[in-house]
């Protein structure tokens, strides 16, 4: 048996009316993550975010949910004190421990409190109750014990499953994936992240509705309506069938909205790629350190908070290599080992934004206890969402994050595990950072065509034009005009045609970088 690390209850308040037996003690982001106020001037929009998240708390005792299980149709999820389970079917232990954990991290960041923990070693899950008859009974005395109100599963539970554990244990059960849904509907802030968690979540309780009792309008009449004949037949579709024909209706109209959006979207990197703008999408694993990394490269002030998805809406900004190129960053939302495939369906079109990046930024964690399987977790999703897109996934560039967190050794594994193909770095302090943007600047595409230009200085808008689409690799301000030999789009290139005095030439390997 694996436990997980134990909370103290919440003290009991003698202020509090007895209505309301206890009040959780509020959760507050880690120390790390609590970023201080600034000290004048208004403050950023990621501080604002990280104030507002940690102005939410949970009040237990309020709950008006029935207490019998049978009784409830659809109830909505609600965190507060759970007991996880996990089924160790391959890998080490120490694995199956660190999924657990991990397990834990996603409740406490959905707001609840974990009380204890257990493993199961099995070949494979029970297709009846995901673990087996005896550590059902086990289970349920862990969760009698601890005083817990919800068992999470680390696995996704069949209906079946689902319905068999909640009939045995006699308290909510949900498993790892309406756990992420949870923390997805509580991140979301835009209206495009919004629409595409609620279709995540419609998708995974389509097939898990259900219902007893007089709650169903069934079709009745005649002797099977035991006599009551006339006006006993009901409207011809049970309610069930009537919610299930709602939210696929629902799902409906959410697809059409997400492809507007998606529209929308298409439209903007049409504008990057007709004027030549190079694109940057940061990816990686949850909690890794993606948003301090873009914050340390553009000083776009995101909220950087100390938790699991803590990024849902995908930001993007302008940066410049130290050669003077502009290109666009995107900070895109984490991935986590078994991501459910209706998110991965839902944020499609916000996943986009990797697969038509022209350069992938893979942020790994060097704190964690197995960064190779976050790589392999990361990768596998890309090349989900490269097939979806039909075609490969942009070139890559590892950089390993957090390196003031890891110890020496596991540092010293890295570099040797990745054989001086990655870049690492502390978002925090700073470090590897200059280096990053020359290996960032290495890795783009390069204009098209090379050209050697004398402009009139009556023409200092290409001029400009070509600075800010171009690459310029040497400029000299002569008595006739302004001498470029830079490298040019071939729109900006027609462009300036008329003040090309060499023979224009095409770089060879550039492009669109691809493995």
């Amino acid at each position: 048996m694996t436990e997980a690390p134990l909370n103290d209850p919440a003290p009991r308040n003698p202020d509090v009316t007895p209505a309301v037996d206890t009040v959780d003690e509020p959760v507050r982001a880690p120390r790390a993550s609590r970023a201080p106020a600034p000290r004048g001037g208004n403050p950023s929009s990621g501080e604002m975010d990280l104030e507002e998240r940690s102005s939410l708390r949970r009040v237990a005792g309020l709950s008006t949910e029935l207490t019998d299980v049978t009784e409830v149709e659809y109830r909505q999820l609600r965190l507060e004190r759970v007991v996880l389970v996990g089924v160790w079917t391959e890998g080490s232990s120490e694995q199956a421990n660190a999924s657990l954990a991990e397990l834990a991290r996603l409740a406490e960041t959905a707001g609840s409190q974990v009380l204890d923990g257990l493993v199961q070693r099995r070949t494979n899950p029970d297709p009846s109750t995901f673990i087996g008859a005896g550590k059902v009974s086990e289970l349920d005395s862990a969760v009698r014990a601890a005083g817990a109100d919800t068992v999470i599963c680390d696995g996704e539970l069949s209906p079946g499953q689902l319905r068999q554990l909640e009939e045995k244990l006699k308290v909510k059960v949900i498993d790892r994936t309406a756990l992420i849904l949870d923390i997805f509907a509580q991140h979301a802030r835009s209206r495009d992240g919004k629409a595409q968690v609620e279709l995540a979540q419609l998708s995974y309780l389509l097939p898990r509705l259900r219902g007893w009792g007089e709650a169903l309008s069934r079709q009745v009449g005649g002797r099977a309506a035991n006599g009551v004949g006339i006006g006993g037949r009901g409207p011809g579709e049970t309610k069930i069938e009537l919610d299930r024909r709602r939210i696929r209706t629902r799902m409906s109209k959410l697809r059409r909205e997400i492809g507007a959006m998606r529209r929308v979207r298409e439209t903007q990197r049409g504008n990057r790629r007709r004027y030549e703008v190079p694109s940057v999408a940061i990816v990686g694993y949850t909690n890794a350190g993606k948003s301090s990394l873009l914050n340390a490269l553009t000083d776009a002030g995101v909220l950087v908070q100390d938790s699991l998805f803590a990024t849902l809406d995908p930001t993007t900004r302008k940066a410049e290599t130290p050669d003077g190129r502009h290109y666009t960053l995107t900070d895109t939302v984490g991935f986590v080992r078994h991501l459910p495939h209706q998110l991965v369906e839902a944020f499609r079109s916000t996943l986009e934004e990797a697969a038509e990046a022209d350069l992938l930024v893979h942020v790994v964690d060097a704190s964690d206890a197995f960064p190779d399987e976050q790589i392999s977790a990361v990768r596998q999703v890309l090349v989900e969402i490269g097939e979806q897109q039909g075609g490969t996934m942009p070139r890559e560039l590892l950089v390993v994050n957090k390196t003031d967190a890891a110890g020496d050794l596991a540092l010293a594994r890295l570099r040797g595990a990745l054989a001086g193909e990655a870049v690492f770095v502390s978002a925090r302090r700073g470090d590897g950072i200059t280096k990053l943007r020359d290996r960032i600047a290495e890795l783009l595409p390069h204009p098209e065509y090379e050209v050697d230009l004398l402009l009139p200085y009556t023409e200092g808008g290409l001029v400009a034009r070509v600075h800010d689409e171009g690459e310029v690799l040497s400029e000299e301000h002569t008595p006739e005009g302004t001498r470029l030999h830079a490298r040019v789009s071939p729109e900006l290139g027609t462009a300036v045609s008329a003040f090309v005095t060499a023979g224009t030439r095409s770089v060879a390997g550039s492009g669109k970088s691809r493995p």
